[in-house]
């Protein structure tokens, strides 16, 4: 159940980015409450995964899904760019994290 835990921390680690991006530096407030919200939502979750995942694996992992996940959303939501380098960067971060999972617990 750990692991699922953590995916959800981080899939509310990619929400919080995202809504800081909307929030616009904190002037908009619906999405800076979203902020909050999904921030508190992905440390509790991550604090659930951390009862049985050692720190570090669940940590990287974290910040690999929210750097990854929030990459791939800025390029399908915000127009940011697709270059190819980008993209095999993403996919190391992305085979990272997966074969932290496979190791690490």
């Amino acid at each position: 159940m750990a692991w699922i835990w953590l995916l959800i921390a981080g899939a509310a680690e990619i929400g919080g980015v995202t809504f800081i991006k909307l929030s616009d530096g904190f002037r908009r407030w619906k999405p800076t409450v979203g902020f909050g919200i999904s921030s508190a939502v992905s440390f509790y979750f991550l604090s659930l995964a951390l009862r049985d995942i050692p720190i570090g694996t669940a940590y990287s992992i974290w910040t690999g899904i929210g750097a990854a996940g929030s990459v791939l959303l800025g390029m399908a939501l915000f127009g940011e760019s697709r270059d190819k380098r980008k993209l095999l960067f993403i996919a190391m971060i992305i085979a990272g994290v997966a074969g932290l999972r496979f190791l690490g617990a």
